[in-house]
């Protein structure tokens, strides 16, 4: 069992006192802080899967209906839906590899390295491995279960198995990927094809479908706006009366659903040997942050050649459009590596992180401490302005642990002329454009360079609530707590200039202060506080 004091340590490692004050502290935006260990607010979705959802809407409001195409390909596939221009297509998919299996044989000198580990090879042994490693060559045990199967021939754990395969069949180590005439989805046309073909004599014509799924495609290069798997947000309209017009009713209705006013179409010079001649059609939005079109989508009615190999003999109009681009110009970036792999370039931290990962750093844990230093934190605001030499005294009767204790805080300055408290007792601090700044109650004091980014952040900044003596008077109750626990009569505690966080009991995660730094930003907190305590304990 612990006892009281244990208790109280632990209590105040983890920080749940923090809660407390902060919840007590923030009445504003920043309540939405929760326990700090596991913050409950929103969480933060991608732009892309934010695409797709949008898409998904846009798709099911029309009418179509949703499915997944197959991802693996047969490459004999691909020549029947290109003809002639199958190889240079083939050329940019990726080809799947296996390892072979290997025909792995038992003879003497293996049974007896086997010996050399320690087990002993009797007949029944060498039959059940000889078996085991057959059964494996015909592919009835899984690769993955190789190595359990091997310790059960031999009884033995599965970590001399291991040890086995590793020492005596080097043929595993050996092995090498040999390619499979299998291939993964380039472009959504590969599915839609095979799709199509197995729905022709079962689905009621007309029938409208969409799939939005990756594909993969062997570029030479990732630029700002290719990368090597992407998403398409593919459809297909099969029936007797479909045509070209179907295709640019679906761009149009997708795009103007999405809130687009300026895109165009554009007959596609490529002219892909799956679609009918003159009919394949490229769709361009305007990206605003780049300041030029932006190639999103491409439709057309697929080849009756091609259709013909699937004996599919109605027409079929596909429309692909590339999630990924469109989602560079809904949420305005200019690359679309930085857009979909942002943990892999720059991490940005908004005002609202930032302000989250900003807490009080002292407070203490019971009730009693707790209301003290909200007590304290009012006697301080209410008499700042006195003239020094002056005196404030604030006395408590407290029940510790069930034990009844007296306390008197003195809060004194004895510099005649001076005040009771510094000009930056009321400084509150805000998070602005990355930076923390303590932002003054006015600007009588501060120079006029300073008064333009004060008045920013007033305006623009994101206030955390937290004023310098919120946070401070929350630090003289956690060192009275200490000096409870520590059965101390008395102490002093002293801040006269302000200089950094720690200074006036805030405490910033290191990965805002990472970025923070990384990014150029200032932490500017400077301020006189001349915050002076005497503590009496009886």
């Amino acid at each position: 069992m612990f006892n009281r004091k244990e208790i109280l340590e632990m209590a105040r490692k983890d920080f749940e006192g923090t809660w407390r004050a902060t919840k007590e502290l923030l009445p504003r935006r920043h309540i939405d802080r929760t326990y700090p260990r596991v913050k409950m607010e929103y969480g933060k979705s991608h732009p892309v899967m934010d695409t797709i959802e949008r898409l998904r809407e846009c798709y099911l409001r029309m009418g179509f209906e949703e499915c997944i195409n197959p991802l693996i390909v047969e490459e004999r596939d691909v020549y029947k839906q290109f003809g002639p221009e199958a190889l240079a297509v083939l050329d940019r998919c990726f080809y799947l590899a296996g390892l072979p299996r290997p025909d792995v044989g038992l003879g003497r000198e293996r049974i007896e390295e086997i010996e050399k580990l320690g087990i002993e090879m009797a007949p029944e042994k060498v039959e059940k491995l000889k078996k085991t490693l057959h059964n494996y060559k015909k592919g009835i045990i899984d690769g993955d279960d190789l190595v359990l199967e091997i310790g059960r021939a031999l009884q033995v754990s599965s970590e001399m198995g291991l040890k086995v395969l590793e020492k005596v069949f080097p043929e595993f180590k050996e092995l090498t990927p040999e390619p499979l005439p299998l291939t993964l989805r380039s472009h959504m046309t590969s599915g839609w094809f095979i799709t199509i073909s197995h729905l022709i004599d079962k689905k009621p014509l007309p029938f409208k479908l969409f799939s939005i799924d990756r594909c993969f495609r062997r570029e030479q290069r990732e630029d700002r706006s290719h990368l090597m798997t992407y998403h398409s947000a593919s459809c297909v309209v099969v029936g007797e009366e479909v045509s070209i017009d179907d295709g640019m009713a679906v761009a149009e209705g997708l795009l103007s659903q999405l809130g687009f006013t300026r895109f165009k179409f554009k007959v596609d010079e490529k002219r892909s040997k799956y679609y009918v001649p003159d009919s394949q059609t490229e769709v361009y939005a305007y990206h605003p942050k780049l300041g030029d079109w932006l190639e999103v989508a491409t439709f057309g009615m697929y080849s009756p050649i091609a259709l013909s190999e699937y004996n599919i003999d109605v027409p079929v109009m596909n429309l692909g459009l590339g999630v990924e681009r469109l989602a560079m110009i809904l949420y305005n970036y200019d690359d679309v590596r930085k857009m979909v792999y942002p943990q892999l370039y720059d991490v940005n931290l908004s005002d609202r992180d930032i302000a989250y990962m900003l807490h009080i750093d002292k407070v203490p844990v019971t009730d009693e401490l707790y209301k003290l230093a909200l007590d304290l934190r009012e006697v301080c605001i209410e008499n700042r302005d006195k003239l020094a030499p002056c005196k404030v005294i604030l006395k408590r009767e407290i029940e510790f642990y069930s034990v009844k204790k007296s306390i008197r805080i003195t809060i004194y300055e004895r510099e005649e002329g001076k005040r009771l408290l510094g000009p930056s007792v009321l400084n509150e601090v805000y998070v602005y454009d990355g930076n923390i700044i303590g932002v003054p109650e006015s600007d009588e004091s501060i120079k006029e360079e300073y008064r333009k980014l004060l008045e920013n952040t007033r305006r623009y900044g994101l206030s955390t609530g937290i004023r310098y003596i919120d946070a401070l008077s929350f630090k003289v109750a956690y060192k009275i707590e200490e000096a409870l626990v520590s059965n101390m009569d008395h102490l002093k505690i002293k801040v006269p200039i302000v200089r950094n966080l720690g200074d006036v009991n805030l405490r910033l995660e290191d990965v805002a202060l990472k970025y923070i730094v990384s990014k150029g930003k200032v932490i500017d907190v400077r301020g006189p506080v001349f915050l002076n305590v005497e503590v009496d304990i009886s």
